[in-house]
């Protein structure tokens, strides 16, 4: 297993060069409400060397294919062939809401998305007529931007059963996000039902995890608690996904006050409200031995890169590095390292 770091947009470039000195294998790009993935990795591009770039993701409704396609093949010269395309279809209140898209038949849009962007980034002429996207007519879309290669992997973003099967058919990997050891597992087994072959070999599994590094498992899962109360309040709290996991684990009762004090815009109270069991259950938390225990059952469970969420903790940019740094000594101290593929 290797490791990934999950950036925040303050201090992306340092945070980038401490993980490729660390020996990360990528570094990855959230997009949401403070930053998009583009301009960040952007600037990740232009200050390190070896370590690979990944949006994590680029949201399917904020950009059309060509767009979407343009875009990764800028990076991806602009990095000499490091880039990663990590895609995802958001959520319906985001997608309505931020970018006017409809979120009906989601993996049927995922599906002819994914489509059009590989055949543009292999480089010839693209027109199609489908029942969500059209390119093409009196001006194809052919881009021309100089690569090494035309070979970018595609990793998409996927919760439910069917999302994962897809990923598993037209993917090169999956991205997570605030996952169990369990939950894992179960989404590597819905991905193998959709590859045409059962061997994983060369996909992609990097779920990120909120990561806070302390003394003791409460007093790191306090340092995440504003991360979990800003990602469980968004939207409709019906459909809000961290919501449903919670409850899914079985801390319904918990949610229900969590969304009571939220309500109430009691903010503290409702991070409060949130149970230890599931923070630790979804993030990596504690002292380092502690955090290399849990990179073991990730591992097992068939990660192949873990990402090392440094937004989530409430620290800055010095408290941010430690994290990257304690994060590699625990890995090494797992005894699951793998050596980092050098870049193309």
């Amino acid at each position: 297993m290797q490791l990934a770091v999950n950036l925040v947009h303050q201090g992306a470039g340092e945070l980038a060069r401490a993980a490729e000195r660390l020996g990360y294998a990528a570094a990855l790009a959230p997009e949401g409400y403070r930053s998009d993935a583009v301009s960040v990795l952007g600037l990740v591009a232009g200050v390190t060397e070896r370590i690979a770039l990944v949006s994590g993701v680029m949201q399917i409704p904020g950009r059309p294919p060509a767009m979407a396609a343009l875009t990764a093949a800028t990076l991806d010269s602009l990095s000499g062939g490091r880039f990663r395309l990590g895609l995802g279809v958001s959520n319906p209140d985001v997608s309505a809401g931020w970018y006017g898209v409809p979120f009906d038949r989601p993996l049927e849009r995922t599906r002819e998305y994914v489509d059009i962007v590989r055949r543009a980034l292999d480089g010839a002429p693209v027109t199609h007529r489908g029942p969500h996207f059209e390119v093409g007519g009196s001006a194809p879309l052919h881009l021309l931007t100089e690569r090494r290669s035309t070979g970018l992997p595609v990793l998409l973003a996927a919760v439910g059963p069917r999302n994962l099967r897809l990923a598993g058919e037209i993917a090169d990997g999956w991205l997570g996000v605030f996952t169990s050891p369990e939950a894992v597992a179960r989404s590597v087994a819905e991905i193998r039902k959709g590859r045409s072959v059962d061997d994983l070999g060369g996909f992609e599994v990097l779920p990120s995890l909120p990561t806070a590094v302390a003394d003791s498992a409460e007093e790191a899962a306090d340092l995440l608690r504003g991360q979990y109360v800003y990602l469980m309040g968004i939207g409709n709290p019906d459909r809000n996904f961290y919501c449903g996991m919670a409850r899914s684990m079985g801390y319904g009762a918990e949610v229900d006050a969590f969304l009571e004090r939220l309500g109430a815009d009691d903010r503290a109270g409702a991070g409060a409200a949130l149970p230890l069991g599931f923070i630790d259950r979804t993030a990596l938390i504690g002292p380092v031995d502690r955090i290399a225990d849990r990179m073991r059952e990730y591992a097992d469970a068939g990660v192949t890169t873990l990402g090392v969420m440094v937004s989530a903790a409430a620290t800055g940019l010095e408290g941010r590095i430690a994290i990257v740094e304690a994060a590699a000594r625990a890995l090494d101290r797992s005894g699951t390292a793998a050596l980092s593929a050098p870049a193309p």
